[in-house]
């Protein structure tokens, strides 16, 4: 009997592998041992007659054939999730894989105990949930939705308001006490600010407007400067909290500090730009039951 080329089993285990970045990782991720994924690997390209990943002692790459295959995977298990949500709809019960995109601090701190609340109340979806940086590309198809601060400049997909976010500046009591409080944008030069480098935005750009919105009046640009800086916003939290300077960050991050009074909100008559929460999908999961259901939860537990 011929052993098919391709298996479909192969095809989740290359994605697996492809989004973890090495071997050991997807080992982690699947709940096998390196030598297996390594083994797998090797199986699939002995069938394939071809090398899918270029990979030494401390990192892997894909092939041009592995990205080929890679985009053709993941078409083939979203097309096989979008059949199982139709075959599923007369059930009005979603099933299928549902892959979840967030940023690092809000969804671990938001998102990941939404996801729990979620498959309890439907087991038969499986939800893999990745975090990273920055959002990733509109054109990727590696995630069927991605939560996001603002909206996406992109017609392409779906874009759903989840909740309403601003980004505020504060700083700690003791920090306010030692440095002073400061009462216009321009004393900021006077004080210790500290950096976020996260997604594409400016780093070290401050935006503020005396108004609400984003084309409010007397509207100007900060140059934040100090000595400290991160891609992590949690951490940029906790060096506020211990007292080193002013941070702007999302007020879902710090609504619990500044009820406290842990933290205190620095120049609160000057506005950010907004930086709502949406949900990103593509069009053609528009009508996908695990998809509409999950993004509808995610609305009535962060939109409340």
């Amino acid at each position: 009997m011929t052993i098919p080329s391709i298996q479909p089993s192969d095809l989740g285990f290359f994605c697996t592998l492809a989004n973890a970045g090495s071997l050991s990782a997807a080992a982690r991720e699947l709940g096998i041992t390196t030598p297996a994924v390594s083994k797998h690997l090797a199986q699939m390209e002995g069938r394939l007659g071809m090398v899918l990943v270029n990979r030494t002692t401390r990192s892997m790459s894909l092939t041009s054939e592995g990205e080929v295959y890679l985009e053709h995977a993941r078409r083939i298990l979203s097309e096989i999730g979008d059949l199982e949500d139709l075959l599923g709809a007369s059930k009005d019960s979603p099933t299928g894989q549902l892959r979840v995109n967030a940023t690092l601090g809000f969804g671990r701190m938001h998102v990941a105990p939404v996801i729990s609340r979620f498959v309890r109340l439907h087991p038969q979806v499986d939800v893999q949930l990745q975090l990273s940086v920055s959002p990733p590309p509109l054109g990727d198809d590696a995630f069927d939705v991605c939560v996001r601060f603002g909206p996406p400049p992109d017609a392409r997909v779906i874009a759903r308001r989840i909740a309403p976010n601003r980004r505020l500046l504060c700083a700690s009591p003791a920090y306010l006490q030692r440095h002073g409080t400061p009462d216009a944008p321009a004393d900021l030069a006077q004080h210790n600010c500290i950096g976020i480098r996260q997604g594409e935005e400016a780093y070290g750009l401050w935006r503020l407007a005396r108004g609400r919105g984003r084309k409010a009046p007397e509207s100007q640009a900060v140059k934040a400067r100090g000595n400290l800086a991160t891609n992590d916003g949690e951490i940029a939290v906790n060096w506020a909290l211990d007292g080193h300077g002013i941070v702007m960050r999302a007020e879902w991050d710090i609504a619990r500090y500044l009820r406290s009074g842990r933290l205190v909100q620095v120049l609160p008559e000057y506005f950010t730009p907004d930086a709502d929460i949406y949900a990103v999908y593509p069009q053609r999961h528009l009508a996908g039951a695990r998809v509409r259901r999950f993004v509808d939860f995610l609305a009535t537990s962060l939109g409340g």
